[in-house]
């Protein structure tokens, strides 16, 4: 197994499925322009494709035009899975921070990115107004994705409220004096769930419902909501380990 990111490569894209890793692959649309028109590729120029499920696979871009061809130079590879799962819930907040927070999550590595509601979230966002910041933060998910080259999109879920999270066997709660991320232990189920709250924190009976099984200390200092989602996510990937028992680098 391997890493898209260790193939010296001009470009990296997704297809629909594992299907889509054949042997000739036609690239057109926005995906094509992209790659012709934009990054001005040439005949001979390595790309990497993967099917966003963790498979991947080199291919050369065997002509440009209308359509690019990409013709495969090896077997398709399956990128490492690392251990333990990494989820981050992060409090909705206001203007495009949420959207910043999804990015850079991505390049993280972390599994799986929930936005939800806190009882101090200023921002609110109803059925339908919801339901397009879901499709505007999947399509930035995976422009991140493509950015750093990642074989696995991460899964962006629906904004929840955040009780909901409740019951999670490794919730991790973000909070100032808890345990350092060094020190915490594999959590159960195997999927850490760390929940970062909104400017002003979490509630402290948000917290007690929550019913974590730590607490993640993120330094001394009163972090902005956005900031704070990212550290964790840093301070949690950093420990993570290749299932397989390689290295964890991405």
């Amino acid at each position: 197994m391997g890493w898209p990111a260790d193939v010296p490569a001009a470009a990296h894209l997704f297809v629909g499925s594992a299907d889509g890793l054949t042997d000739t692959v036609d690239v057109a649309g926005e995906d094509g322009h992209h790659l012709a028109r934009v990054l001005r590729l040439r005949v001979g120029e390595t790309v990497t494709v993967a099917d966003g499920s963790g498979q991947w696979r080199p291919y050369r871009i065997g002509a440009v035009g209308a359509v690019v061809r990409l013709d495969a130079t090896a077997a398709p590879e399956r990128e490492p899975v690392l251990s333990p799962g990494l989820a981050v819930a992060f409090a909705l907040t206001k203007g495009d921070k949420p959207e910043l927070v999804v990015q850079k999550l991505t390049e993280l590595g972390v599994d799986r990115i929930v936005p939800v509601m806190a009882e101090r979230s200023v921002a609110r966002l109803d059925g339908s107004r919801a339901g397009v910041a879901l499709e505007r933060w999947r399509r930035i998910a995976k422009e991140a994705a493509r950015q750093c080259r990642r074989a696995n999109l991460p899964a962006v879920e629906p904004l929840a409220p955040l009780p909901t999270l409740a019951g999670h066997p490794g919730l991790v709660v973000a909070e100032r004096g808890g345990t350092a991320a060094t020190a915490l232990g594999d959590p159960p189920g195997g999927e850490i769930l760390v929940v970062v709250g909104p400017e002003g924190g979490l509630a402290e009976a948000e917290i007690a419902a929550l019913g974590s099984w730590a607490q993640l200390d993120l330094g001394p200092h009163v972090l902005r909501a956005e900031t704070a989602a990212l550290a964790a996510a840093t301070l949690l990937s950093a420990r993570r380990r290749s299932a397989s028992g390689g290295p964890s680098r991405g």
